[in-house]
């Protein structure tokens, strides 16, 4: 490809305009080199005419200026834009799934009530703080599923924040009865099989609860898990008064059965992945938990900021404007060369007879 090929390429992928065939306008812009629209004095001997560059100076400038005026009015008539765009830039952040539980047992208060006066359910305090963490991380990319009953895929992986604020702001409506986590997790791996960037990846679990989980899908886990390594972070959001996650239960009573989120938790930590579970048992503590994943997930990413297309017509009118209003000027300054006759009279009767 020859250099002039290769700015012509440039200049097309970056510019462009909604009429090209206005375009052969731009032939008019030479006419001031033809014509000019200022006066011409008759002059009997080039010779006479002293040396002015400062003229010589003006003139070319005022020619300089109509050309530059006929190609900003073709090129506004032409529709100038800059294209939409897409550059690579550098920032911190990761990609994201947002995994939230959709069960009816968070529409009830940390008190596992329904919320009265001005009490925040679960879900409305994990909707406020999610939110939050979304805008304090304008590069990421988030994905949003749920599940309850089965998996809800939401919204795959995206940087379009509005939408996601979108689908973070349904989380708070009615919920259904069952917690199928599992599942829920299955497809929260799953929503990075075609993510091919080099970029930290992480599943945030936000629930308050779990229940027993299938054989094969545990096995479907640990198999998801080996393909796809993410960090995992889980944000229980513990009723007061029932048992944590941590804590061990007597002799006999530690079974799934009987402590399902304990054993979801032990579960996870033998999926071999860098894991972390917060436990919060109110919005305060889920605010802490989630300030905590906000200081894990800041390493370096690169991304694309996607950048509208950019209409000049209006910047291309104005610059012609301006031009325009600079020759008009210049035309209204214009002053006719005094006769020869007239200028004699001017001279004192004195002075003609001492010549």
């Amino acid at each position: 490809m020859s250099w002039a090929s290769a700015i012509i390429d440039g200049l097309t992928r970056e510019w462009g305009v909604d009429h090209p065939l206005v375009l052969g306008l731009l032939a008019l812009a030479l006419l001031p080199l033809l014509g000019s629209v200022f006066r011409r004095g008759p002059v009997p001997a080039v010779a006479l005419v002293p040396t002015d560059p400062l003229s010589r100076i003006l003139s070319a400038v005022l020619c300089l200026a109509g050309m530059a005026a006929i190609a900003a009015l073709v090129l506004g008539l032409a529709g100038l834009h800059r294209r939409e765009q897409s550059v690579e830039r550098e920032g911190t952040g990761a990609h994201l799934v947002l995994l939230l539980d959709r069960s009816s047992s968070m529409d009830n208060n940390f008190a596992d009530r329904a919320p009265t006066g001005d009490q925040e359910s679960k879900s409305a305090a994990a909707k406020r703080l999610l939110a939050q963490f979304v805008a304090r991380r304008p590069h990421d990319r988030i994905a949003v599923a749920a599940f309850s009953t089965s998996p809800m895929p939401v919204l795959p992986l995206t940087d379009h924040h509005e939408v996601v604020d979108a689908a973070i702001d349904a989380i708070d409506r009615p919920g259904l009865a069952f917690t199928d986590v599992g599942r829920g997790l299955a497809l929260a791996f799953s929503s990075f099989a075609g993510d091919t960037a080099e970029a930290s990846r992480a599943v945030l679990l936000v629930s308050d609860g779990a229940a027993l989980i299938d054989r094969r899908v545990q096995e479907a886990l640990r198999d998801a898990a080996a393909r796809t390594p993410v960090h995992l972070y889980w944000l229980f959001l513990r009723s007061r008064g029932a048992r944590g996650i941590f804590d061990v239960p007597p002799p006999g009573e530690d079974t799934p059965q009987a402590n399902p989120e304990r054993h979801l938790h032990l579960f996870l930590q033998s999926l071999r992945l860098p894991y972390r579970a917060f436990e919060a048992t109110s919005p305060q503590a889920v605010a802490e938990a989630i300030a905590e994943i906000d200081r894990q997930e800041t390493r370096p990413i690169r991304y694309f900021e996607r950048i509208p297309r950019q209409d000049l017509a209006g910047p291309a009118f104005a610059l012609a404007g301006v031009l325009v209003a600079l020759l008009l000027g210049a035309k209204l300054a214009e002053r006719r060369l005094a006769p020869a006759s007239a200028a004699r009279a001017a001279i004192p009767t004195d002075m003609r007879r001492a010549a």
